[in-house]
Protein backbone atom coordinates (compact mmCIF):
# COMPACT_ATOMS: atom_id res chain seq x y z
CA UNK A 1 0.00 0.00 0.00
CA UNK A 2 1.39 3.70 -0.71
CA UNK A 3 1.38 5.50 1.94
CA UNK A 4 0.39 9.33 2.44
CA UNK A 5 -2.25 10.90 4.59
CA UNK A 6 -4.29 14.48 4.35
CA UNK A 7 -4.56 15.00 8.29
CA UNK A 8 -3.24 13.20 11.55
CA UNK A 9 -5.48 15.28 13.91
CA UNK A 10 -4.09 15.36 17.89
CA UNK A 11 -7.18 15.69 20.31
CA UNK A 12 -6.79 16.02 24.28
CA UNK A 13 -8.82 17.47 27.13
CA UNK A 14 -7.36 16.69 30.90
CA UNK A 15 -9.91 18.29 32.40
CA UNK A 16 -12.43 14.92 31.28
CA UNK A 17 -9.76 12.51 30.98
CA UNK A 18 -10.07 12.42 26.69
CA UNK A 19 -7.27 11.72 24.59
CA UNK A 20 -8.09 10.83 20.68
CA UNK A 21 -6.66 10.65 17.45
CA UNK A 22 -8.10 11.13 13.99
CA UNK A 23 -6.49 10.12 11.01
CA UNK A 24 -7.99 11.13 7.52
CA UNK A 25 -5.96 9.19 4.78
CA UNK A 26 -7.42 10.18 1.50
CA UNK A 27 -10.80 11.95 -0.09
CA UNK A 28 -10.52 11.25 -3.76
CA UNK A 29 -13.20 9.71 -4.15
CA UNK A 30 -15.47 11.18 -1.33
CA UNK A 31 -15.43 12.47 2.50
CA UNK A 32 -13.45 9.60 4.11
CA UNK A 33 -15.44 7.13 5.91
CA UNK A 34 -14.56 5.13 9.13
CA UNK A 35 -15.64 4.09 12.42
CA UNK A 36 -14.36 5.06 15.89
CA UNK A 37 -12.57 2.63 17.92
CA UNK A 38 -11.99 3.09 21.56
CA UNK A 39 -8.90 0.80 22.64
CA UNK A 40 -6.42 0.91 25.71
CA UNK A 41 -3.11 0.88 23.97
CA UNK A 42 0.36 -0.53 25.40
CA UNK A 43 1.16 3.55 24.11
CA UNK A 44 0.44 6.54 22.15
CA UNK A 45 2.36 5.42 19.48
CA UNK A 46 0.90 2.35 18.79
CA UNK A 47 -2.54 4.19 18.89
CA UNK A 48 -1.04 6.46 16.11
CA UNK A 49 0.14 3.69 13.79
CA UNK A 50 -3.13 1.57 14.43
CA UNK A 51 -5.40 4.90 13.52
CA UNK A 52 -3.24 5.19 10.35
CA UNK A 53 -3.20 1.79 9.08
CA UNK A 54 -6.65 1.61 9.64
CA UNK A 55 -7.69 4.50 8.13
CA UNK A 56 -5.98 3.67 4.82
CA UNK A 57 -7.41 0.23 4.59
CA UNK A 58 -10.73 2.35 4.71
CA UNK A 59 -9.62 4.28 1.48
CA UNK A 60 -9.05 0.72 -0.04
CA UNK A 61 -11.46 -0.94 1.10
CA UNK A 62 -14.13 2.05 -0.34
CA UNK A 63 -12.19 2.28 -3.64
CA UNK A 64 -12.27 -1.41 -4.34
CA UNK A 65 -15.73 -2.02 -3.42
CA UNK A 66 -16.99 0.85 -5.65
CA UNK A 67 -18.05 2.91 -3.06
CA UNK A 68 -17.89 6.80 -3.09
CA UNK A 69 -15.87 7.30 -0.07
CA UNK A 70 -11.75 8.04 1.00
CA UNK A 71 -10.66 6.90 3.51
CA UNK A 72 -10.59 7.55 7.99
CA UNK A 73 -10.45 6.27 11.53
CA UNK A 74 -11.08 7.98 15.20
CA UNK A 75 -9.65 6.48 17.93
CA UNK A 76 -10.06 7.13 21.33
CA UNK A 77 -6.87 5.68 24.06
CA UNK A 78 -8.76 4.16 27.31
CA UNK A 79 -10.18 1.35 28.47
CA UNK A 80 -13.75 0.49 26.41
CA UNK A 81 -14.85 -0.99 29.39
CA UNK A 82 -14.32 1.70 32.25
CA UNK A 83 -15.18 5.06 32.97
CA UNK A 84 -18.01 7.59 32.12
CA UNK A 85 -18.63 8.21 28.04
CA UNK A 86 -20.55 10.62 27.63
CA UNK A 87 -17.83 13.56 27.72
CA UNK A 88 -15.64 11.99 25.47
CA UNK A 89 -17.45 11.30 22.87
CA UNK A 90 -19.25 14.92 22.39
CA UNK A 91 -15.77 16.11 22.86
CA UNK A 92 -15.25 14.16 19.45
CA UNK A 93 -18.07 15.33 18.25
CA UNK A 94 -17.23 18.79 18.28
CA UNK A 95 -13.84 18.44 16.81
CA UNK A 96 -15.26 16.02 13.98
CA UNK A 97 -18.40 18.81 13.43
CA UNK A 98 -15.45 21.78 12.50
CA UNK A 99 -14.19 19.11 9.95
CA UNK A 100 -17.46 20.28 8.11
CA UNK A 101 -18.05 16.42 6.58
CA UNK A 102 -14.42 15.72 5.58
CA UNK A 103 -14.83 12.83 8.16
CA UNK A 104 -17.80 10.45 9.12
CA UNK A 105 -17.43 8.13 11.91
CA UNK A 106 -19.41 5.45 12.94
CA UNK A 107 -19.11 2.18 15.09
CA UNK A 108 -16.24 0.16 15.20
CA UNK A 109 -14.05 -1.89 18.09
CA UNK A 110 -15.08 -0.58 21.78
CA UNK A 111 -17.83 1.30 21.14
CA UNK A 112 -21.47 1.33 20.93
CA UNK A 113 -24.75 3.07 19.43
CA UNK A 114 -25.26 4.57 22.59
CA UNK A 115 -21.79 6.45 21.68
CA UNK A 116 -22.64 7.57 18.19
CA UNK A 117 -26.01 8.96 20.13
CA UNK A 118 -23.49 10.90 22.11
CA UNK A 119 -21.08 12.23 18.70
CA UNK A 120 -24.73 12.98 17.32
CA UNK A 121 -25.62 15.80 19.66
CA UNK A 122 -23.04 17.65 18.55
CA UNK A 123 -22.66 16.74 14.50
CA UNK A 124 -24.79 15.12 11.66
CA UNK A 125 -21.07 13.81 10.26
CA UNK A 126 -22.01 10.58 12.31
CA UNK A 127 -23.68 6.86 11.66
CA UNK A 128 -24.76 3.78 13.58
CA UNK A 129 -27.02 5.94 15.59
CA UNK A 130 -30.55 4.48 17.50
CA UNK A 131 -32.94 3.78 14.70
CA UNK A 132 -30.31 4.08 11.73
CA UNK A 133 -29.94 1.27 9.10
CA UNK A 134 -26.46 0.25 10.89
CA UNK A 135 -27.67 0.01 14.41
CA UNK A 136 -30.85 -1.66 13.87
CA UNK A 137 -30.41 -5.37 14.35
CA UNK A 138 -26.85 -5.16 14.38
CA UNK A 139 -26.66 -5.46 10.44
CA UNK A 140 -23.53 -3.76 10.26
CA UNK A 141 -21.98 -7.27 12.41
CA UNK A 142 -24.41 -9.10 10.35
CA UNK A 143 -23.63 -8.16 6.88
CA UNK A 144 -19.74 -7.68 7.45
CA UNK A 145 -20.12 -12.11 8.70
CA UNK A 146 -21.67 -12.49 5.33
CA UNK A 147 -19.18 -11.01 3.50
CA UNK A 148 -16.59 -12.83 5.20
CA UNK A 149 -18.42 -16.15 4.50
CA UNK A 150 -19.66 -15.63 1.03
CA UNK A 151 -15.55 -14.90 0.85
CA UNK A 152 -14.64 -18.04 2.20
CA UNK A 153 -16.88 -20.37 -0.37
CA UNK A 154 -15.22 -18.19 -3.10
CA UNK A 155 -11.69 -18.69 -1.45
CA UNK A 156 -12.74 -22.43 -0.93
CA UNK A 157 -14.15 -22.61 -4.90
CA UNK A 158 -10.39 -20.91 -5.91
CA UNK A 159 -8.17 -23.63 -3.72
CA UNK A 160 -10.52 -26.90 -4.30
CA UNK A 161 -12.65 -26.31 -7.03
CA UNK A 162 -15.89 -26.03 -5.26
CA UNK A 163 -17.19 -23.77 -2.55
CA UNK A 164 -18.99 -26.24 -0.60
CA UNK A 165 -18.29 -25.69 3.30
CA UNK A 166 -19.70 -28.45 4.55
CA UNK A 167 -17.59 -30.87 6.39
CA UNK A 168 -14.57 -27.90 5.79
CA UNK A 169 -12.66 -27.08 8.80
CA UNK A 170 -12.48 -23.88 9.66
CA UNK A 171 -10.34 -22.15 12.89
CA UNK A 172 -12.27 -18.73 13.74
CA UNK A 173 -10.31 -16.34 15.55
CA UNK A 174 -12.02 -13.89 17.49
CA UNK A 175 -15.87 -14.66 18.47
CA UNK A 176 -17.23 -11.01 18.80
CA UNK A 177 -20.44 -10.26 16.79
CA UNK A 178 -18.71 -10.74 13.69
CA UNK A 179 -16.63 -14.12 14.48
CA UNK A 180 -20.05 -14.94 16.34
CA UNK A 181 -22.46 -14.78 13.17
CA UNK A 182 -19.70 -16.10 10.68
CA UNK A 183 -19.90 -19.28 13.18
CA UNK A 184 -23.57 -19.22 12.43
CA UNK A 185 -23.58 -18.34 8.74
CA UNK A 186 -20.64 -21.79 8.60
CA UNK A 187 -22.65 -24.07 10.87
CA UNK A 188 -25.26 -23.80 8.98
CA UNK A 189 -23.57 -24.93 5.76
CA UNK A 190 -22.09 -28.08 7.96
CA UNK A 191 -18.61 -26.55 8.50
CA UNK A 192 -16.57 -28.08 11.17
CA UNK A 193 -15.72 -25.29 13.20
CA UNK A 194 -12.43 -24.82 15.93
CA UNK A 195 -13.13 -21.38 17.89
CA UNK A 196 -11.31 -18.99 20.42
CA UNK A 197 -11.65 -15.99 22.01
CA UNK A 198 -10.15 -14.86 24.83
CA UNK A 199 -13.77 -14.00 27.02
CA UNK A 200 -14.22 -17.69 27.87
CA UNK A 201 -18.37 -17.66 28.07
CA UNK A 202 -18.31 -16.14 24.60
CA UNK A 203 -16.35 -19.53 24.08
CA UNK A 204 -18.28 -21.52 25.86
CA UNK A 205 -21.20 -20.49 24.31
CA UNK A 206 -19.94 -21.16 20.56
CA UNK A 207 -19.07 -24.64 21.95
CA UNK A 208 -22.40 -25.20 22.99
CA UNK A 209 -24.06 -23.47 20.37
CA UNK A 210 -22.53 -24.77 17.57
CA UNK A 211 -20.65 -27.80 18.63
CA UNK A 212 -17.23 -26.25 18.04
CA UNK A 213 -14.14 -27.26 18.87
CA UNK A 214 -12.40 -25.16 21.32
CA UNK A 215 -7.94 -23.62 21.41
CA UNK A 216 -6.64 -21.57 23.46
CA UNK A 217 -6.12 -18.01 22.18
CA UNK A 218 -2.05 -19.14 21.17
CA UNK A 219 -2.79 -22.35 19.83
CA UNK A 220 -5.46 -21.57 17.27
CA UNK A 221 -2.99 -19.78 14.55
CA UNK A 222 -1.76 -23.51 14.43
CA UNK A 223 -4.09 -25.89 14.00
CA UNK A 224 -4.70 -28.26 11.03
CA UNK A 225 -7.38 -26.73 9.04
CA UNK A 226 -9.00 -25.94 5.59
CA UNK A 227 -9.56 -22.21 6.56
CA UNK A 228 -8.02 -19.70 9.25
CA UNK A 229 -9.91 -17.03 9.71
CA UNK A 230 -8.91 -13.74 11.74
CA UNK A 231 -11.88 -12.15 13.14
CA UNK A 232 -10.55 -10.11 16.41
CA UNK A 233 -7.09 -7.44 16.27
CA UNK A 234 -4.94 -6.88 13.22
CA UNK A 235 -1.17 -7.71 12.77
CA UNK A 236 -1.77 -11.69 13.70
CA UNK A 237 0.03 -12.57 10.56
CA UNK A 238 3.43 -11.67 11.60
CA UNK A 239 7.17 -13.19 11.55
CA UNK A 240 6.51 -15.05 14.23
CA UNK A 241 3.08 -16.25 13.14
CA UNK A 242 3.02 -16.97 9.54
CA UNK A 243 5.26 -20.23 10.09
CA UNK A 244 2.91 -21.86 12.37
CA UNK A 245 0.13 -21.76 9.76
CA UNK A 246 -1.07 -25.12 8.58
CA UNK A 247 -4.13 -23.82 6.55
CA UNK A 248 -5.02 -23.72 2.99
CA UNK A 249 -6.86 -20.15 3.06
CA UNK A 250 -7.03 -17.48 4.97
CA UNK A 251 -10.08 -15.72 4.89
CA UNK A 252 -11.32 -13.28 7.80
CA UNK A 253 -13.30 -10.34 9.48
CA UNK A 254 -10.01 -8.67 11.14
CA UNK A 255 -8.78 -5.47 9.82
CA UNK A 256 -4.91 -5.19 8.94
CA UNK A 257 -4.24 -8.65 9.23
CA UNK A 258 -0.87 -8.69 7.58
CA UNK A 259 1.59 -6.59 10.16
CA UNK A 260 3.74 -5.34 7.64
CA UNK A 261 3.25 -5.47 3.61
CA UNK A 262 5.38 -8.13 3.12
CA UNK A 263 3.79 -10.65 4.95
CA UNK A 264 1.41 -10.95 2.09
CA UNK A 265 4.13 -12.11 -0.19
CA UNK A 266 5.77 -14.54 2.57
CA UNK A 267 1.95 -16.07 2.52
CA UNK A 268 1.77 -16.39 -1.23
CA UNK A 269 5.30 -18.24 -1.18
CA UNK A 270 4.24 -20.70 1.07
CA UNK A 271 1.10 -21.42 -1.00
CA UNK A 272 -1.56 -20.26 1.04
CA UNK A 273 -4.57 -18.72 -0.45
CA UNK A 274 -4.92 -15.16 1.41
CA UNK A 275 -8.26 -13.48 0.68
CA UNK A 276 -7.32 -9.72 1.29
CA UNK A 277 -9.31 -8.35 4.30
CA UNK A 278 -10.49 -4.95 3.15
CA UNK A 279 -12.23 -7.31 0.18
CA UNK A 280 -13.73 -9.91 2.25
CA UNK A 281 -14.61 -7.63 5.38
CA UNK A 282 -16.27 -4.77 3.22
CA UNK A 283 -19.75 -5.40 4.23
CA UNK A 284 -20.22 -3.02 7.12
CA UNK A 285 -18.82 0.12 5.50
CA UNK A 286 -21.07 -0.85 2.25
CA UNK A 287 -23.83 -1.15 5.35
CA UNK A 288 -22.64 2.69 6.14
CA UNK A 289 -22.79 3.39 2.36
CA UNK A 290 -26.05 2.19 2.07
CA UNK A 291 -27.64 3.62 4.97
CA UNK A 292 -25.98 7.58 3.81
CA UNK A 293 -27.76 6.86 0.64
CA UNK A 294 -31.38 6.57 2.22
CA UNK A 295 -31.55 3.01 1.22
CA UNK A 296 -32.39 -0.39 3.54
CA UNK A 297 -31.35 -3.71 4.68
CA UNK A 298 -32.04 -5.71 1.21
CA UNK A 299 -29.76 -3.04 -0.73
CA UNK A 300 -27.04 -3.71 1.79
CA UNK A 301 -27.18 -7.17 1.15
CA UNK A 302 -27.15 -7.05 -2.52
CA UNK A 303 -24.26 -4.62 -2.19
CA UNK A 304 -22.16 -6.74 0.35
CA UNK A 305 -22.56 -10.51 -2.14
CA UNK A 306 -20.61 -8.26 -4.80
CA UNK A 307 -17.70 -9.12 -2.92
CA UNK A 308 -17.45 -12.86 -3.78
CA UNK A 309 -17.21 -11.65 -7.06
CA UNK A 310 -14.58 -8.76 -6.50
CA UNK A 311 -12.64 -11.21 -4.38
CA UNK A 312 -12.39 -13.26 -7.41
CA UNK A 313 -10.99 -10.74 -9.62
CA UNK A 314 -8.21 -10.02 -6.70
CA UNK A 315 -7.25 -13.69 -7.26
CA UNK A 316 -7.35 -13.65 -11.12
CA UNK A 317 -5.15 -10.38 -10.96
CA UNK A 318 -2.83 -12.52 -9.12
CA UNK A 319 -3.24 -15.84 -10.85
CA UNK A 320 -2.90 -13.69 -14.36
CA UNK A 321 0.46 -11.65 -13.02
CA UNK A 322 1.66 -14.45 -10.80
CA UNK A 323 1.89 -12.18 -7.79
CA UNK A 324 0.85 -12.20 -4.21
CA UNK A 325 -3.27 -11.69 -3.70
CA UNK A 326 -2.88 -9.03 -1.46
CA UNK A 327 -0.49 -6.95 -4.07
CA UNK A 328 -3.55 -7.72 -6.82
CA UNK A 329 -5.91 -6.46 -4.39
CA UNK A 330 -3.64 -3.25 -3.58
CA UNK A 331 -3.00 -2.56 -6.96
CA UNK A 332 -6.99 -2.50 -8.04
CA UNK A 333 -7.68 -0.44 -5.26
CA UNK A 334 -5.07 2.09 -5.97
CA UNK A 335 -6.15 2.16 -10.00
CA UNK A 336 -9.45 3.02 -8.98
CA UNK A 337 -8.21 5.93 -6.51
CA UNK A 338 -6.03 6.81 -9.20
CA UNK A 339 -2.50 6.95 -6.93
Amino acid sequence: MKQSYEQLIFLQDRSIGFKAIIAIHNTKLGPALGGCRMWQYTSDENAVLDALRLAQGMTYKSAISGLPYGGGKAVILGNPSQGPRELLFRALGQKIHELQGAYITGMDLGTTVSDMDWVRLETSFVTDISGSLGAVSELTAKMTAYGVYLGIKASLKRAYGSETVKNKIIAVQGLGKVGYQLCHFLKQDGAQLVVTDINPKLLKKAVDDFGASARKPHDIISVPCDVFSPCALGGILNDDTIGQLNCSIIAGAANNQLAESRHGEMIHGLGILYAPDYVINAGGIIVTSVELDGGDAAAAQWKTEKISNTLTNVFSKADAQGISTAEAADQIAEQLIGS
